[in-house]
């Protein structure tokens, strides 16, 4: 084989990225977010966000988030102090003492990814850059202000995007319409289980 030929191969491999490894494609994790108001499946980019994508992994592969909760829903209708309106749930962990507890993570932002929060899109909740832990939420329609550069944080830094619904947006629709005050679910709609789809 000639070396011209022999570069193109080599570039045409380098091209396909890291979903490739020795003739093999890389395995994407989906997980299947259990609830009493249904299942929500979703994809995890362990590939472009692989810091939030591990995070993540750890507490549902450790049972972190079996009997946790969805306890936040925002509306376009319960932020009137908010000049950028989101529309998200939110759920974490167990609050078992038991229960495992991570650091915070660094941030994983989306001008570095390359993720975007559109429809579906599952991303880290934070506080400042760098305190990600074990919340989490869910994006109901596109919401480009949780991007870098976005202004729903006046920090500018965006959110930790790092993976899809591939199914059960209708049970996202129907935590987001469970009765509130203000963001917090009056009866958090629990999380029986968090667990690889094998």
């Amino acid at each position: 084989m000639t070396a011209p030929i022999v570069r193109v191969l080599i570039g045409a491999v380098m091209a396909l990225g890291p979903q490739v490894v020795a003739g093999q494609s890389a395995s994407i994790p989906i997980v299947v977010i259990e609830t009493t108001l249904g299942a929500i499946t979703v994809e995890i980019d362990s590939i472009h966000a692989p810091v939030s994508a591990a995070n993540f992994l750890k507490y549902v592969d450790s049972g972190a988030y079996d009997g946790g909760r969805f306890h936040r829903a925002v509306t376009l209708a319960n932020q009137p102090n908010d000049s950028v309106k989101i529309e998200v749930i939110q759920g974490g962990a167990s609050r078992a003492p038991e229960r495992l507890r991570l650091p915070p993570v660094p941030l994983e932002r989306t001008s570095v990814t390359g993720l975007t929060h559109k429809d579906g899109t599952i991303s880290m909740a934070r506080g400042g850059p760098d305190t990600a832990t074990s919340d989490f939420f869910i994006c109901i329609g596109p919401q480009p202000a949780l991007d870098f550069g976005g202004h729903r944080n006046l920090d500018g830094q965006g959110f930790a995007a790092f993976g899809q619904v591939l199914s059960g947006m209708a049970v996202v629709k129907a935590i987001q319409r469970s009765p509130a005050n203000a963001q917090s679910l009056a009866a958090p709609v629990a999380i029986t289980r968090i667990a690889r789809r094998r």
